[in-house]
């Protein structure tokens, strides 16, 4: 699943590209919890096992792709 967050006071985005195991619900629920501001840090491990850290307070907005990741080839 990949997930894009907009860092406020930055040009550009984050882009994560999260294992393909990873539980959307619970991923929503962290954001939700740092965007409403019980979290200070948002922390993601992308699929390489690589730990991010965004602060919540300059998260301006957060992308979640379609689970399953993207698809390769023709369809």
């Amino acid at each position: 699943m990949d997930i894009r967050i907009g860092v406020s006071d930055s040009p550009r985005e984050i882009n994560i590209q999260l294992p393909d195991e990873a539980d959307r619900a619970e991923l929503r629920g962290r954001v939700d919890a740092a965007l409403s501001g019980e979290a200070s840090t948002l922390w993601l491990t992308d699929d390489k096992g690589k730990d991010v850290a965004i602060a919540a307070a300059k998260i301006a907005y957060v992308e979640l792709g379609p689970e399953g990741g993207t698809p390769i080839g023709f369809s």
